[in-house]
């Protein structure tokens, strides 16, 4: 069995984990993420078999102990060469952010799609609200997430972005989509994000924030056309699921340029 284990942030660890999870799966190794055995029950993976709090126990104790060996991922190490590491223990704790297995990620890309499938009690009402305010077919769903909080911290405050900035990607990529009727959705961990501002800067009057909890809104965005943000793993994930055209905001300028999950996914900051 391997352990998988890491602190951050609740998409950090579904893409952490998705990565160790391709490689276990590829070399016959059943995999737990320690993380999902017993936080964020929203994700199916929370009701497969190993993922519970017993399982969570038998790595943080194995490992706290000295009786589970631990493989760390740490930043500048070679992943394949560690995944050497993991061949040689039957049961060991793997750690740390820098797990990466690209190809085999998007080899098992479904499979681990599947397990963070979020769960119909959340995604139910979501999809309701917003059939009745952007019914599909008929209006294009632009989600936006508006990332604050930490980002006033990380990098320095590099990517923590004013409204303004966020105005100007959403009038540029409006523009970009010929006039066609859109409703935008804001995702954001800023309680201080208001509808009625973006509507005036953005000349848009179709702008709405569902105020969901994270699981809310990672399924809102997933259920988007186009996907606006700076660089993070929400969104990140939220394209993942249905290979959205996701836009990241890398700089203040509105330069729109949407690439897919495949691509972006090698681009972790």
């Amino acid at each position: 069995m391997i352990f998988v284990r890491d602190k951050g942030q609740m998409c950090n660890n579904i893409l952490q984990y998705g990565h160790l999870y391709a490689w276990g799966r590829e070399h016959g190794r059943a995999t737990v993420s320690m993380r999902f055995a017993y936080k964020y029950p929203f994700f199916a993976i929370s009701e497969s078999r190993h993922h519970n709090f017993a399982m969570y126990l038998a790595g943080k104790w194995g490992a706290g102990l000295g009786l589970l060996p631990v493989v760390d991922f740490e930043e500048g190490c070679d992943p394949d060469a560690l995944a050497k590491r993991l061949e040689k223990h039957r049961h060991v704790v793997a750690q740390g952010w820098y797990a990466r297995f690209y190809d085999l990620f998007l080899k098992y890309r479904g499979e681990i799609t599947d397990m963070f499938a979020i769960k119909e009690a959340i995604t139910a009402p979501v999809k309701a609200r917003m059939q009745e305010i952007a019914p599909q077919g008929e209006t294009l769903r632009l989600g936006v997430h508006i990332r604050r909080g930490d980002y006033a911290r990380w990098m320095g405050g590099r990517y923590c972005y004013g409204d303004e900035v966020y105005a100007a990607y959403i009038k540029a990529i409006l523009e970009s989509l010929g006039g066609r009727k859109v409703a935008v959705f804001l995702s954001t961990n800023d309680p201080g994000v208001d509808e009625e501002r973006f509507r005036q800067l953005t000349g848009c009057r179709e702008v709405y924030n569902l105020r969901g909890g994270a699981a809310d809104d990672l399924c809102m965005l997933s259920e988007c056309d186009y996907l606006v943000g700076p660089p993070s793993t929400f969104s990140l994930v939220a394209a993942m699921y249905r290979d959205l055209p996701l836009c990241r905001m890398m700089t203040p300028d509105a330069n729109v340029d949407f690439e897919r999950f495949d691509t972006l996914f090698r681009k972790i900051v």
